[in-house]
Parts: C-alpha cells; structure tokens; sequence
C-alpha cells in the first residue's frame, strides 16, 4: 500500500535541521580529512585506527585518482555509503543544490572506484585483491555492498537517479556469481549481517524477486556448516594466500553458531544480532514464511523481555559488543551502542510487517525518543558510540574496564559506524509512524505530519497535530473519505489514561490500539495524560535492587551533576517527580521533573576510614532535578544516571 507522509513536528525538525544544518557538511568534512579534529578510540585498544578516517581517500585510490595505501577498518567504506543515504534522505526532505552537488561528486566517485565485475571494498581492492571474498569473518565485503545498495535506493528516491542502482545491481551480479549452493560457489555468509537487509531495499524499488531469495539464502546457510570460516582461512593457507596465524573464530558472535531458524535467544555482536533478526522478518513478510518469522519472534522476546535497557539500549558489554546472559544489565560497563538501537529499531518496524503488534510499536519510540538521539550532542558534532546508563568521569578516566564509558561525546571515532547511521535514520522517520493493513490504518508514533494513504478501495489523508512529547494534547483531522475505514490508534504505556474528546465516535480497545470506524471526514481530538512513572526492574537484575528508573511520556529521565551536584549515589528519591518547564541556552525547552529526595552526607568521622563498624547514617532533606535522558551531556563534565535510589 503506498504511503506518503510528511513530518512537521518541531521536536524532529530541531534534528532534522540540525542534522541538514550542521551533522552532514561537518561529516563531509570528517571523510576528506578536512575538519581538523581529533578521533576518538572507542576505547582503550591501540590498535583502533584513529590517525584520520581517510575514507573518500581510500575510494579515491581504488579508482587510480591516487597512490597510497587503505587506511582504517576493512569497513571504513561503509562511513561513506552511510553519508550518502543521510544526505539522500535529508535532500528529499529539503532539497539542496549544495548537497546534491556533493552527492553527484561521491556517486561518480563510487562509480570509477567500482571493478568491472562489479566488485567494490577499497581495502582488498587496494591491499589484497587475491583475498576478494576469501576471509569472510571479518571482511565486512558485503556488509559495505548493503550500506552502498541502501544508499542507492535512498539516492534514487530522493533524485530519481539511477546511476547507483546500477552500480549496487552490477555488485549483486558479483556476488550472485560468487556466493551461492552451486558447485564452485562460496557457501557461506558474511561475517557481519547487512547484505541481507539491503537486498530487500533493491528489491523493493526493482521488483526483482531474486535479490529477496538471494537474502534468504545469507540467512539461510549461517550456521549451517560452524566451520565454514575456519575452512576458508585453511584453504587460504593451502594457497598460500595466508595472512598469519588462524585465530580462534568466536561462532557466537558472529550468530554462527547454528542455523538462524534454531536460535532463541540473543547472543552475540548486538548490532549483527539486530540486523540479522530484522532481514529474518523481512523475508518472512515476503514469503509468508511462518517458520521464519517465529524464530525472529523468539529473538526478539528474549531481547525485550529478558535482555533490553530500559532507555531501549542493548548489548551488555564491550567484549564483543554484546550480549550476555538473561537479567545481566549492568548501568555503568555495558555497550548499549547507538547503532544497536537502531538496528532495534529496524527489527521492530520488519516484525510489523508480519503481524501488526503494539509492542513493536513501544520499542520503536523507546529507542527513537531514548538511545538513538542520546547518540548526538545539540550542536550535531559530536557523538556517543556507547549510552551508559550510569557515568562517573573519573571511572571513565582511570578505570580501564570502563574506557568504552564516555563521559562527553567525542568528535569522531575510530570506528565512525554511529554518527552517520544515527543521521541517516533520523531522516527516514516518516516510515515508522503508520501502517496500513488492509482496511486498516494504524498510527503509532504521535508527531505533527500530514499523509496521504492507500486503503483497499481508496486513498485517505490524516492531518496529525500534537503536543507530545511534553503534553498529551492531539487532534487528527482525516478527510477524503469516501467508504468505512478502521482508524487505529496505539495506546501508549506510559499513557495512564486517554480522553476523547470527540463524542459521536464508538472506541473500542483492539490489541493495544483504539479502533474507530471512520466513514466519513472527521476531527479527533484525544488527550493523553502523562504521569511521572517510576518503574521497578525484575529483581533479578542485581543493578537494579531498591532503585527507580523515572519516565514521563515517552522520555526516559536521569539525574546529572549539573543540576544536583556530585556523588548521585548518595541521593535517594523520596517521592514522585512534578513536572517543571524548563528553558535552557544549550537544552533548549523542555520539561524537567522536580522530585523530593534525601542526600547521605560524608561526615569527618569517615576522612581517613574506609570501613567503620559503628557508622550512623547522616541523612538532608533535598530537591534533585531529573532532565530527559537523550540531553545528557550537552552542557558540562559530569556524573549521570538513570537508576536511582529509591527510599
């Protein structure tokens, strides 16, 4: 069903101009080496390259533009591909002649850097072209080849060119010629899923239906053989195409480690995890393949019921980036990278695809209002690969366990995978607010926007204005009716009650979201009420025992030092936060929440203990000022959490 919407809301314009503004020609400059900078190491490991990002460099010599050699990860790629798709999608929104000029100047540049046969990754084109496909655990090859095919389709949607179709369907001619069960074929997957989400992206704008079975077979043969890799790096070896010794290949982590249709749990790289799941409900959508789509069901229950921050983070350390084990939710070491929330993000919107659930719904503004734009600072050039959800800067400083913990956001990064994807998905928000099933249009993300929608037997329009995400107050105005309809309206968790106000409509709760027939133009005026919800996590998430996670609305609150000094462990929330508006310089406005509170105070008798056996509490009565999660760190260096004492 076509779809065609437009957001007018001023809480995403702030990012979207910010991101148009600001993010994309500071990024255009970061990829030519020209923003004079210093790159960040994610985290305390020398061997993260972070001289320069030298990635327009590196497709600059794949062309012969150049002399020099790759410098950067394998996928240093997959920065530019990024760039290009949030360029894209913000020149459709506003179109741009200084930005559609920087595109056509990447796209021929793509163009000259591509090999005959189609074949495109700078590091093995420049360093190692007899590995081409050969080590394919850490490769990135056709991790690259998905973010270069998405940024085509969002290049030809907002140009209409297809100069990078083309080039991504000259890729896929490759890798078909390549990959594949057929004798003489390599039959196996890259180590890092993404071709497998792309190739429904070209398939969605081409109609070629082999590409969606080309991305059912990458999902289909992991795990398949657990040897596949360690095989190739032997037979590489016998070739003398050896690049040292054969390391221990970590199966989980690469969610190798058995057929995907068999796994149940998340384990593993949690962006790879994400990215694999959400290609498993794509494929299921399109092929009506029940099989599919529960093993992604399993995956994701486990993710949210047993393995999910709740600012919409995952991933709970930084060895591997990844999971661990059931309740293991640690606020001060985990990895919660922006990138996995946005491949969360992307898992929840491809499950909607097979059965429309609120739940998916949740975690999409979970993840939106949360963890996703926590990933940007204000000024729209510095960003945080990791979200903590507890920070101590001096931990950060001299703890190496906690070096991935930054306290402010910097720069860049050696591995600059988060800031363009963050911009690139920001700019594509249009797509998860509404679905359209049949008779049935369902709304579940509330902003301002005007769209236009396909139904079974005609073509509606919905004009949405709201107050959220700080006030409940919302109207949507739908006209060109002309037969019954079912408008559905999700019901907000954090919503304690939903007052319509328009009286000649019969409501009736189905699955989560309201339901009302519409056959005729109306205007709907609901108000959402928004309490200060103080959640409880499961006890056996040992971080968590005697604390409060504090949420109003959609948004996720913290306590920062700047506004209630050091040492936050030593508070405990006495009662309920009040709402408070606030006006900041750096912040902007928003809604602050005032909240009773007692402070622990470190008397003299502890100066030079540390342990006494006869110590009395000192307690003082306090206020603590709680802000939106997402606006941490753009003012000063400081402490911050999101767990906090609850007396």
């Amino acid at each position: 069903m076509k779809t065609d919407i437009v957001i007018n809301d001023q809480f995403w314009k702030r990012y979207t101009d910010l991101i148009r503004k600001e993010m994309i020609p500071y990024q255009w400059d970061v990829l030519h080496d020209q923003a004079g900078i210093s790159i960040d190491k994610e985290r305390d490991d020398q061997s993260i390259p972070s001289e320069k990002s030298n990635a327009i460099e590196n497709l600059k010599i794949a062309a012969g533009k150049k002399e020099g050699n790759h410098y950067g990860w394998l996928f240093q790629d997959s920065d530019v591909y990024k760039w290009l798709e949030s360029a894209a999608n913000s020149y459709k929104l506003t179109p741009d002649e200084s930005l559609l000029n920087m595109m056509d100047e990447l796209v021929l540049l793509i163009e000259e850097a591509q090999e005959d046969d189609g074949y495109l990754s700078t590091y093995y084109q420049i360093e190692r072209p007899d590995l081409r496909f050969r080590r394919l655990f850490e490769s990135h090859e056709l991790y690259c080849a998905g973010h270069l095919i998405e940024a085509s389709v969002a290049h030809y949607k907002a140009t209409g060119s297809k100069r990078l179709i083309h080039v991504s369907e000259k890729f896929v001619e490759c890798i078909q010629t390549h990959f594949g069960p057929e004798a003489g074929k390599i039959n196996g997957a890259d180590g890092h899923q993404e071709i497998e989400l792309a190739l429904i992206k070209l398939y969605e704008v081409t109609g070629e239906e082999s590409y969606v079975d080309l991305s059912s077979w990458f999902l289909t043969i992991r795990g398949q053989d657990p040897d596949f890799y360690t095989k190739q790096l032997i037979e590489n070896k016998k070739k003398g195409l050896s690049t040292g010794e054969i390391p221990s290949i970590n199966l989980k982590y690469h969610q190798a480690h058995k057929p995907v249709l068999k796994q149940e749990e998340a384990v593993g790289h949690a962006v790879r995890l994400v990215y694999m799941a959400a290609a498993m409900a794509e494929v299921a959508a399109i092929h009506k393949d029940q099989k599919m789509f529960k093993a992604a069901r399993k995956i994701w229950d486990n993710i949210v019921k047993k393995r999910l921050y709740i600012t919409g983070g995952i991933g709970s350390t930084v060895h591997g980036e990844a999971f661990t084990f059931d309740y293991d939710l640690p606020n001060d070491t985990m990895y919660c990278e922006t990138c996995a929330s946005i491949g969360l993000l992307f898992f929840a919107k491809a499950m909607m695809k097979n059965h429309v659930d609120v739940d998916y719904a949740e975690i999409m503004e979970k993840t939106l209002y949360n963890t996703i734009i926590s990933g940007m600072a204000l000024d729209g050039k510095h960003f945080f690969y990791v979200n903590p959800l507890e920070v101590d800067p001096e931990s950060s400083r001299k703890n190496p366990g906690k070096s991935h913990v930054k306290a402010t956001r910097p720069s860049w990064f050696g591995c600059a995978c988060c800031p363009p994807n963050v911009a690139r998905t920001l700019t594509s928000l249009n797509q998860y607010i509404t679905d359209v099933v049949d008779n049935n249009l369902y709304i579940h993300l509330y902003q301002n926007f005007e769209g236009s929608f396909e139904l079974e037997r005609q073509s509606v329009s919905i004009n949405m204005t709201t107050d959220l995400p700080y006030d409940g107050k919302t109207k949507l105005t739908v006209y060109g009716v002309q037969k019954p309809f079912n408008l559905r309206l999700r019901m907000p968790s954090w919503s304690s009650n939903i007052e319509c106000k328009t009286k000649d409509l019969n409501f009736e709760e189905i699955n989560g979201y309201l339901s009302v027939t519409i056959d005729s133009d109306k205007t709907i005026e609901i108000d959402f009420k928004l309490p200060v919800i103080e959640w409880i996590s499961n006890p056996l998430v040992k971080n968590n025992l005697n604390k409060v996670a504090v949420q109003r609305g959609p948004f996720v609150y913290c306590l920062e030092e700047a506004d209630n000094g050091a040492h936050l462990h030593l508070l405990s929330v006495t009662q309920k936060g009040v709402p408070e508006n606030k006006s900041d310089s750096t912040l902007g406005k928003f809604i602050a929440l005032k909240a009773k509170a007692e402070r622990k105070i470190i008397d003299k008798s502890w100066q030079n203990n540390l342990y006494q056996s006869d110590a009395v509490d000192k307690i003082e009565e306090t206020e603590v000022t709680f802000i939106p999660y997402h606006l941490w760190a753009n003012r000063s260096l400081g402490e911050m959490r999101v767990w906090v004492n609850k007396k």
